[in-house]
């Protein structure tokens, strides 16, 4: 599944991580000096440009190149390390071009945010009557989100396409090594579709859920910052008080109790979606039998194929109504939690609309990415289950015992069947 695309792929994502966070950590205590020394600091939140004047500020433009360098540096020593794998230019600089257009997707919402105090607060302005308020003005901020809806249409394009490419040559180098080693698998049950569907519904959830999880850590990385500095506007919250950073332990907190919620519900739908696939490929393939032999696909056998089909389906129906009441009843909860927690702010009268507007974004952005298993809980699930089909061709490539699950259906095949197919 990966060593097929990536080169030494314990070591390629685990020395990845290492190189992140060293990059990271440089860029933090040392980088960000080393710019505010050349005469560029950071910028406050008010000060920030709006518009797409804000993706060329000197800071930003630094980092990017920062960004490319360290990436470069990477990339480039696994290209010469790795230089007989076929697939290192999509699996290594890929990757790393993935990284970077997912990092500068996070900042189009950055930019977003800071052209929401303005506008918001002249709404107000011109809804409570100031004086002082022209139609330029807002056509002058109207102006500036259309520049940052036109670079988010541009790298949304190419980020759709990149990925399509990217997606499909996964699923081609995973195509190759398995019919490399076909004489090995083809006893496997749905051999055909292990190869043809399940690896590239492999590569399809796995990127995504890739991607997601590396934007939920940029936009905490980007956004936290902003939380914090939007904290000193909540200074009492309900039945607790006042504490500290108050919105980043609120979006913490909120987003671990979703996360752990849904895990104990949905602990057993993994199994379920699994044995699914097996049944209904087990079902299918008698059929398929039975198109070219008048031997098979009897009323009787598939008649028992198809009740276990059934039955799967029934239990999946019953786990699945007790996790959508808790996925459900959370998603409502969490549609009202920070008005809740902001209701004696509201009523002191600390914020204006654009500061609200800034804190409902910033919030939604870091309670999000801390809900990462939260919105991607039934990928997972999929992505478990079709990680289970695909084992059972490492453990026949590499002559090791099958899967239980898999040894019962070739029992099934030999004659000993079982309650559940």
């Amino acid at each position: 599944m990966f060593h097929s695309f990536f080169p030494n792929p314990r070591l390629f994502f685990s020395s990845s991580v290492v190189w992140a966070l060293v990059c990271v950590f440089l860029w933090y205590f040392v980088g960000a000096h080393v710019v505010a020394s050349m005469g560029y600091p950071p910028l406050q939140e008010e000060q920030q440009p709006v518009g797409a004047a804000f993706f060329v500020t000197p800071t930003n433009f630094l980092f990017y190149l920062y960004f490319i360098l360290c990436a470069a540096v990477f990339c480039g020593f696994w290209h010469v390390t790795s230089r007989s794998n076929p697939w290192v230019a999509w699996s290594v600089w890929g990757s790393a071009f993935i990284v970077f257009i997912t990092y500068f997707g996070v900042q189009i919402d950055v930019a977003v945010n800071v052209w929401r105090r303005p506008f918001f607060d002249l709404l107000q302005n011109a809804l409570g009557g100031k004086p002082g308020v022209t139609d330029g003005d807002f056509y002058g901020l109207l102006w500036a989100f259309t520049q940052l809806g036109l670079v988010g249409v541009a790298v949304s394009v190419v980020s759709s396409f990149f990925l399509s490419h990217y997606l499909f040559r996964w699923r081609w180098a995973m195509n190759n090594f398995y019919m490399s080693k076909w004489e090995k698998l083809r006893h496997i049950e749905g051999a055909s579709q292990r190869v043809q569907e399940d690896t590239m519904r492999f590569a399809t959830n796995l990127e995504g859920l890739g991607v997601s999880l590396i934007g939920s850590v940029m936009t905490l990385i980007v956004f936290l910052p902003i939380l914090l500095e939007l904290s000193k506007y909540v200074t009492d919250l309900p039945i607790i008080g006042a504490i500290p950073y108050s919105l980043v332990w609120l979006a913490l907190i909120w987003s671990v109790f979703g996360t752990f919620l849904l895990a104990l519900f949905g602990i057993k739908l993994p199994g379920l979606n699994f044995r699914n696939q097996r049944v209904e490929a087990a079902y299918r393939k008698e059929l398929v039998y039975g198109e070219d032999r008048d031997d098979r696909a009897q009323p009787p056998t598939v008649k028992e194929l198809f009740s276990n089909v059934r039955r799967n389906y029934f239990r999946m129906y019953f786990h699945y109504a007790y996790f959508n009441v808790a996925r459900y009843s959370y998603g409502q909860l969490d549609a009202i939690f920070l008005y809740f927690v902001l209701v004696p702010t509201f009523v002191a009268h600390k914020i204006t609309l654009g500061i609200w507007q800034q804190i409902a974004t910033a919030f939604g952005q870091v309670s999000n990415s801390f809900q990462y298993l939260v919105s991607s809980w039934t990928t997972i699930i999929e992505l478990l289950s079709i990680h289970k089909r695909l084992k059972a061709f490492e453990a026949a490539i590499d002559d090791a015992p099958l899967p239980p699950i898999d040894q019962r259906y070739l029992e099934r095949e030999a004659g000993v069947i079982h309650a559940d197919g």
